[in-house]
This record gives structure tokens, sequence and C-alpha cells, in this order.
């Protein structure tokens, strides 16, 4: 087995000065640090699948915009508004408008440094909302970085692998949940960050008609928007619309990030949408921490204020410029990025061709997307053991079992970093992985 397309001596030897007492176990970081120290001792290129960064260039519309902010506006010696600038909230709240078909009023549309930010905002607001609920559902598998901000900020939560509970199973999984009182809001991501499954429309109902009965709010993570290539949704005004929870319920947050769909990730801007009915709510428990009981007004003059000056001011006007666009269709942010797509749907044939198996692969009845992410098992093999031997092979992934998921057969590999000249290689090592661990 010493016949590995990278040096295995030299691998070996990295693996055990690493400090990683598991590699199958490793962070998404501890695995980047010791790639590239394999790659720098051996000059060997890997196929870098372990992060999910953006891959593509940004659309010159937001660049020249941002330049012109910066030059000529001067933006960078002023601090931005603090709700956002009155023209990028407008853009998006005819955005989700013309792209979810949904009604927000500008004023609970705020620009955030990411979305993480978005989301963070959002826990420390609503965990503090009511004295008798004090605990998040997250819906795995997710973003682990979402579920480390909850434990830092020392907040409740309550999780579990929707793998199981697709279609009409998911009505009566969250019952039992929402049933105990305890429950004041669920995140998941969709499409989802890593699995790539996207929730249907019956499953968005549940969520929603669910909200509803036990009066939960739904944060709805679109780091993603508009890419489930299966359905052209980048048309303004015109149905398919990016499904959302927010046809179903008021009680919605929805975090929607510039970072893969509008390729502006280096700036740190998101938005967050926040419903109407949602934004202007009393909760008396706010009144414990906050100068007001009204949710909105909390959000952003409690909390926000409290974690940033507001949003780059600059990266705003360029965000704006694209969103309006967009929204007058003069530009199409999905034939930007559906390259993702096409790169997943050849990679994924090269792992299916050569023994592995798509872990997460249906949508009801529908064959999961070909998108950012995709995920592989290989037979007789626990992710974590899966990883730690693809390092030989020069690939690199996560283990989904940091992700939440209870498939822990599985990996995660995400398409962006890997070139298309690199798929010569990569369909090599596979090969030769097959040919080193044939399937019985």
């Amino acid at each position: 087995m010493k016949d590995t397309p990278i040096n295995f001596s030299v691998v070996k030897s990295k693996i055990e000065t690493s400090g990683i007492p598991h590699i199958g176990k490793a962070t998404i970081r501890e695995l980047v640090k010791l790639v590239n120290e394999i790659e720098t001792e051996t000059g060997d290129r890997y196929i870098r699948m372990e992060m999910g960064v953006p891959g593509l260039p940004t659309p010159k519309i937001a660049i020249d915009a941002e330049i012109d902010a910066i030059l000529n506006k001067k933006v960078t010696a002023k601090y931005p508004n603090l709700e956002g600038l009155p023209e990028l909230k407008k853009e998006i709240s005819r955005f989700v408008k013309l792209f979810m078909d949904i009604e927000v009023k500008p004023t609970g549309c705020i620009p955030t440094v990411g979305s993480l930010q978005g989301g963070l905002i959002a826990f420390i607001t609503i965990d503090r909302m009511y004295e008798d609920k004090d605990t998040m559902l997250y819906i795995d598998p997710s973003f682990p970085l979402q579920k480390q901000q909850l434990k830092v900020l020392g907040q409740k939560f309550e999780q579990f692998d929707v793998y199981n509970y697709r279609g009409k199973k998911l009505r009566d999984k969250l019952e039992s949940i929402f049933k105990k009182g305890n429950i004041h809001s669920v995140l998941y991501s969709n499409p989802n960050n890593p699995s790539w499954i996207c929730f249907t429309e019956e499953e968005l109902q549940i969520f929603g008609e669910m909200a509803n009965k036990y009066n939960v709010i739904i944060i709805e993570d679109l780091a993603y928007f508009c890419m489930d290539f299966r359905k052209d949704l980048s048309k303004p005004g015109e149905p398919p619309f990016q499904p959302t929870v927010a046809k179903y319920t008021d009680n919605f947050i929805l975090l929607i990030s510039t970072s893969k769909a509008f390729s502006y990730a280096g700036q740190r801007v998101g938005m967050m949408v926040i419903s109407d009915k949602l934004f202007n709510l009393r909760a008396s428990g706010l009144k414990r921490f906050y100068t007001t009981d009204i949710f909105g007004y909390s959000m952003i003059f409690g909390t926000l204020y409290m974690l940033s000056a507001g949003t780059c001011h600059s990266a705003q006007y360029g965000i704006t410029a694209i969103l309006k666009a967009a929204n007058d269709g003069t530009h199409n942010f999905r034939d930007d990025v559906i390259e993702y797509g096409r790169k997943a749907e050849i990679m994924k044939k090269f792992f299916t061709d050569n023994g592995f198996k798509i872990v997460y692969d249906y949508d009801g009845n529908d064959p999961i997307a070909h998108g950012f992410y995709f995920t592989i098992s290989y037979p007789g093999f626990t992710g974590e053991e899966l990883i730690e031997e693809l390092i030989y092979y020069g690939i690199s992934a996560i283990s989904l079992s940091i992700t939440g998921s209870e498939r822990t057969e599985g990996l995660r590999a995400c398409v962006s970093l890997v070139q298309r000249d690199q798929f010569p290689d990569l369909e090599y090592r596979l090969k030769k992985f097959n040919e080193h661990h044939p399937v019985k």
C-alpha cells in the first residue's frame, strides 16, 4: 500500500508530527494546515475539498460600485448607517420579492458582517425573548461553526439528523420536540451545508405550520441562494422562486449570504431579513436586557450595535449594485456560479465510477442536485478512516461526523477549489485508491 500517489513516508511523517490525535476527527483548519505542509514538502498539488470557500471571481459590477464609493464618495472615512444604506435596504426588499415571492419592508432588511454575524445576532436576541423558552433546535447535518457560536454563548440546543425524517416523517419528529415547550427557534440551511439536500415544498410547509402552532422562529440560512441548479431560479419576478419557509409562516429570519451566490466573500457582507410581523413583535423578556421589548429594534440597536458599528461601508455599495442589476434583470448571477454544479457532476462520477457511494442522495423522489458540496463513502471504511487514507492519495475532505450527521461513514467534499485541470489527477488517484482497496 506504500505505492501511493503522494510520497507515503512524507505523509506518514507529517501526520505523526501534526499533533492531531485522530486525523479523521480533525477540524477543517487542522486539515488545511496538514495538507499545506505535505504540499510544501512534496511539491504535489492536492485535490482540496476540505474548505467550503468560494472559487470564482467577483462580478465587475460590484467591484466598480465599491471603487466608486471609496474614491468618489469617500466612504472609508465614515461610519455606515447601523441599519444599512437606505438604497441597499430597498434592493434587499425588492430582491426577496422578485426571487422568493415574499413581501418584507426595507426596515427588516439589514446588512451584516457576513451571514455568520447575522446568525450570531439572531441567536443572542431570540434567546432573550422568553423566560420559559431557552433552547434552539439544530437541524443536522449542519455548518459546525454556527453550533460553536451557541457553545461560546453558553446557549442550549437540541439537534437531530434529518436524513431519517424526510417528507411526512418530519412533522411527527418536530412535534415530539416542540411539544416540550422549551424550543424558541429552529436553524437549518437550504441548500444544506454539508449534504446539499434541499427541503421539498412539503417539508417547508411542515416547518412553517409547526412554527405557527408552537410559536417558534425559523432561521433559514440561505448561504447558497438559488444554487439548486435543477431549476432556473434566476429570473426576477418569474417562477420558480427560491423555496422558503416564509411562504408558510411569518415567524422567520432569513440569512442571505453574498459569499457564494455573488462571489463576494472577501468583503464580509451578508443580509438578514426579518419578517414584518417578527420585526414589530413585542416580547416582554427583552426588557431584561434591552431598552425596549420590540424585537427588531432590540436586534439592531441592542445586539448588532454591540457587535459592530455597522457593516463595511464600501461593500454595501458593491452589493447594492449587484442586487439592483439582478432585480432589474440586467445581470444573471446564476450564470456566474453554475460552474460549481457542472464541476460537481463530473467529480461525483469520478468517485462513483471507482467504488464510492453518494451518502445523501435524494430529496424526496428526486436525485440530489449537483452543487457546491456532495457527500461520499467507501465500503469498509468509516468516514474518519477514509479521510486518513485519502490523504495518502492526494485528496482531502472532512468527516460528516463533525457536522452532526449520523452517517458516520461519510465525508463532505467541496468542489469550489478544485480546478478543471486537476480532473485527470483526481481520476487517476481515485482509480489507484480503488485498485488498492477493491470493493468486495
